[in-house]
C-alpha cells in the first residue's frame, strides 16, 4: 500500500544512522541548545508535561468543556445550581514511558534529518526534562517486534542509557510491515501504573492499533507523538524518481513531472492525514506532530499550551495555531 510507500532520499538526505554522534555528545548539545531554552520558558508550565493522579483537593471551580465527569461535586452543583468540578493538587511523582517505534519506515528523510533523529532528539529533550524534576523514565523499542524494554529509571545516566539502545541498534530489515497493535498490547502488559505514555511513531503501520491504543488512554494518560516528512504529505516535482516501500524494499519507477499523478498523491496523501487524525482523536489522545524540517522548542512548547488548555490551568491562552502546514499539536 502507499502508506508504507515513501520517495527514496536524495543523495544529499540525512547521512545513515551508523555516522550519528555518540549519545554523550547528542545529549550535551541538546542540553545547550534546547533544553537550557525551555527550562526558561516553560517556568510554571513544568506540570503540564504529565498529569499526575494526586488525590489532595485544592479548589473548586465552574465546569468547563473537556472536563472530567468524575470530578464533579455534585453537592455543590446543587446547592449552587451551577456545575462544579473538584480540582486536585497532582502527583508530580508519576513515570513516563515512551513507546518507540523505530521500524524501517522511519529512517526516511527527504531533507537534513530523518524522522529516526527528531524521533532520538524529542526523548532525549522530554527524558532529560522530566528526569532534571525528579520523574522517571522508561521506554519499550519496537523494530521487527518489541523487543527491548527499559524500566523506569531517573538522571542523566539513565537517559543517557536510553538513548543509546535507541541510537545502537540493528536497522531492521524487511519486516513485512509494522504492527503496531503489538507496541501498545507489550505497553498494556508491561506498564501497570497509572503513567503518562509518549507512543512515537510515524504510525505507518497495518490496522488494529487503534483499539489498543483507545485502552492505553482509558487507563493512562496517553500523547501521540507522530513523526512525519514534508514529502509524505506532498511530492515535488523532481522528475522520475524511485519510490520504495520502506519495510519490503519493493521500489518502482514514478514520473513525478506528471501534474496528475501529484495531484492524486496529495489527494491520497491528505485523505489518510484525516483518517488518521480521526483515529487518534477517537482514541482519546492528545497528539503532538513533529516534521523532519520544523523546530523541537516550538513543539514542545506548543504541546505544554494544549496540555494547559486540556486541564484548564490559570493562565490558558487561546487556542494554538499551527507554525506550519506540517508541524503543530491537534487537539
Amino acid at each position: 500500500m502507499w502508506t508504507r510507500t515513501q520517495p527514496v532520499p536524495p543523495a544529499s538526505a540525512a547521512p545513515a544512522l551508523a555516522s550519528t554522534p555518540g549519545t554523550e555528545h547528542v545529549l550535551r548539545r541538546l542540553e545547550w541548545t534546547v533544553i537550557r531554552r525551555l527550562d526558561g520558558l516553560l517556568q510554571g508550565d513544568y506540570r503540564t508535561l504529565l498529569r499526575g493522579a494526586g488525590l489532595d483537593l485544592a479548589d473548586l471551580r465552574e465546569y468547563q468543556h473537556f472536563d472530567d465527569v468524575r470530578h464533579i461535586d455534585w453537592n455543590v452543583t446543587a446547592r449552587l445550581q451551577q456545575t462544579h468540578v473538584r480540582v486536585f493538587t497532582e502527583d508530580r511523582e508519576m513515570s513516563a514511558w515512551f513507546l518507540l517505534d523505530l521500524s524501517p519506515s522511519v529512517d526516511f528523510g527527504s531533507g537534513e534529518q530523518r524522522k529516526r533523529h527528531v524521533s532520538t532528539e524529542f526523548v532525549a529533550v522530554l527524558a532529560r526534562l522530566l528526569t532534571r524534576h525528579g520523574n522517571r523514565v522508561g521506554a519499550l523499542l519496537y523494530g521487527a517486534g518489541v523487543d527491548t524494554v527499559i524500566p523506569p529509571g531517573g538522571g542523566r545516566r539513565h537517559v543517557l542509557h536510553l538513548l543509546h539502545a535507541m541510537q545502537n541498534r540493528p536497522l531492521a530489515g524487511d519486516t513485512g510491515g509494522t504492527r503496531l497493535h503489538e507496541l501498545l498490547a507489550s505497553a498494556a502488559a508491561v506498564v501497570r501504573r497509572r503513567s503518562t505514555l509518549f507512543v512515537v511513531s510515524d504510525f505507518i503501520s497495518e490496522p488494529g492499533w487503534e483499539k489498543p491504543l483507545g485502552e492505553l488512554a482509558r487507563r493512562h494518560d496517553v500523547v501521540a507523538v507522530r513523526l512525519l516528512d514534508p514529502m509524505e504529505l506532498d511530492l515535488p516535482d523532481l522528475g522520475l524518481i524511485p519510490i520504495r516501500d520502506a519495510e519490503t524494499g519493493e521500489q518502482l519507477l514514478v514520473d513525478t513531472h506528471d501534474a496528475g499523478f501529484r495531484k492524486r498523491f496529495a489527494r491520497i496523501a491528505a485523505q489518510r492525514e484525516a483518517e488518521l487524525r480521526q483515529a487518534l482523536a477517537r482514541a482519546g489522545v492528545d497528539t503532538l506532530e513533529l516534521c523532519t524540517d520544523d523546530d523541537l522548542v516550538a513543539s514542545v512548547l506548543r504541546f505544554t499550551d494544549l496540555r494547559k488548555r486540556r486541564s484548564r490551568l490559570p493562565g490558558a491562552g487561546a487556542p494554538v495555531s499551527p507554525l506550519s502546514a506540517h508541524l503543530h499539536v491537534a487537539a
